[in-house]
């Protein structure tokens, strides 16, 4: 869009049947409209007036509550299709490779003939796909990854999810709040260990209070597909046998027969591609964002980053670049989101910092809504109060995240906890946790 917009011809490549790529249609769309639908379900069954009115517990299967994503994902589809359209930019489905550095060749499902097109300028965004071990049957009909688990045809009694990253954790949240068993198996020593420790303990505890039982340190040996189960065997000498297996360890880039090698293009093991500061990947006229590229893997970093790449290709040059703290976002059940260094990071660095807390239990705004469990976490300079990191758990954190993190951008002495507590807030809110955390850790102060 951004190259439109600045009068290049563009034509976007596009390989399954509809845009919008993994994202709308496998990831994050879909996960979090099924989460959304499970937390309504879970929220009506816990009211006693909703209860008492209707005499029963609401229970939907999973096909059921997954159907609450199909209106999200076309209407995300159709206004991608008309932004396309609207800006004359030309949709060609099919897969592409290059026949050499300024030529693609474009092979549809169809049948029809190749499609050949000339180009200036190339930014492959092409994303990604989970890690598939060449040892495990993914035709076996209860052996899913995350691309796959959209198809699940009934809701499982119990399901393994191998991988506890953060699709893992975001899936062994959502099978839990529909009632399933759920073992969770973790390859490392701790959930999610790039959060700061008190978060990532904080999500372990809820986990196993809501019923997950959490494996780490353990590697998975072989898995036995069976006609009613699967069975995970582990090298620990562990067997856990479970309706269904989730498989969420990995994902690689999808660069497969594009024809990269033979421009000099090398993907790395996980089929990543390599690039500059300004999206340039070894030959300067052929860009790389998102997904395929690696870290952050962020469809919100994604669209920043196809931004600045599209800048560079026009104008030969770009100001604007990521910002040095991205803000992560996990859709767990209480979610989780947090932006700036970690108590571990500051610590190793010798930052003096201090702490502020607001836990959501002592927030009016929590306890009309009844979801008290969370906290807010500031991390702050001891000595010029500047703000070092924010870390939230609980309701809406990955809306909250963001009020701290635009006056963290601030520079020099706007950048301060002070902010909060010379700000009054809409009253009662969980924004006003900004001024209870700021004002706790201005108490700590010696």
């Amino acid at each position: 869009m951004k190259a439109a917009k600045e009068g290049k011809s563009v034509a976007v490549i596009e390989k399954h049947r509809f845009v919008g790529g993994g994202c709308t249609h496998w990831g994050t769309i879909p996960s979090k409209a099924l989460r959304h639908a499970i937390n309504r379900m879970q929220e009506f069954n816990t009211s006693p007036i909703f209860r008492n009115a209707l005499g029963a517990a609401l229970r939907l299967s999973y096909p059921d509550l997954l159907r609450s994503a199909e209106s999200v994902i076309a209407r995300q589809t159709a206004m991608r299709q008309d932004f396309y359209e609207r800006n004359r930019v030309r949709l060609f489905h099919g897969h592409a490779r290059f026949l050499d550095a300024h030529t693609l060749e474009i092979r549809s499902n169809t049948g029809a003939e190749p499609i050949v097109l000339h180009g200036e300028a190339f930014i492959i965004a092409s994303g990604s796909h989970p890690f598939r071990p060449r040892d495990i049957d993914f035709s076996h009909a209860r052996i899913f990854d995350s691309d796959t688990i959209l198809g699940l045809s009934a809701t499982p009694r119990s399901i393994t999810i191998y991988g506890a990253g953060v699709i893992g954790c975001e899936y062994a949240s959502i099978f839990r709040n529909m009632g399933c068993k759920v073992d969770l198996v973790d390859s490392r020593s701790q959930l999610l260990s790039f959060l700061d420790d008190e978060i990532a303990h904080a999500l372990s505890y809820h986990l196993r209070d809501q019923g997950v039982m959490i494996r780490h340190n353990e590697e998975y040996d072989q898995v036995e597909g069976q006609p009613d189960s699967v069975l995970l065997c582990l090298k620990s000498g562990k067997k856990i046998k479970a309706d269904a297996l989730l498989w969420a360890n990995g994902r690689s880039g999808n660069t497969q027969n594009m024809g990269l090698e033979e421009l000099g293009i090398v993907p790395n093991r996980r089929g990543q591609l390599a690039v500059d500061d300004n999206y340039r990947t070894t030959l300067p006229h052929i860009y790389a964002v998102g997904d395929v590229i690696g870290y952050p893997s962020l469809a919100s970093a994604a669209y920043d980053q196809g931004r600045f790449a599209a800048t560079h290709l026009v104008h030969g040059a770009c100001d604007h670049h990521l910002v040095d703290y991205i803000p992560t976002g996990i859709y767990t059940s209480p979610e989780i989101s947090s932006v700036g260094r970690t108590e571990r990071e500051l610590t190793e660095a010798r930052v003096p910092y201090e702490v502020g807390h607001a836990y959501f239990k002592s927030l009016a705004r929590a306890q009309i809504t009844g979801r008290t469990v969370g906290v807010l976490k500031l991390l702050f300079h001891r000595d010029t109060l500047e703000i070092l990191g924010i870390h939230c758990f609980g309701d809406q954190a990955a809306e909250i995240v963001h009020i701290g993190q635009a006056i963290m951008a601030q520079p020099g002495d706007a950048n301060t906890i002070q902010y909060f507590v010379n700000t009054t807030f809409n009253y009662p809110t969980m924004a006003e946790a900004y001024r209870v955390a700021a004002l706790n850790g201005l108490n700590r102060l010696a």
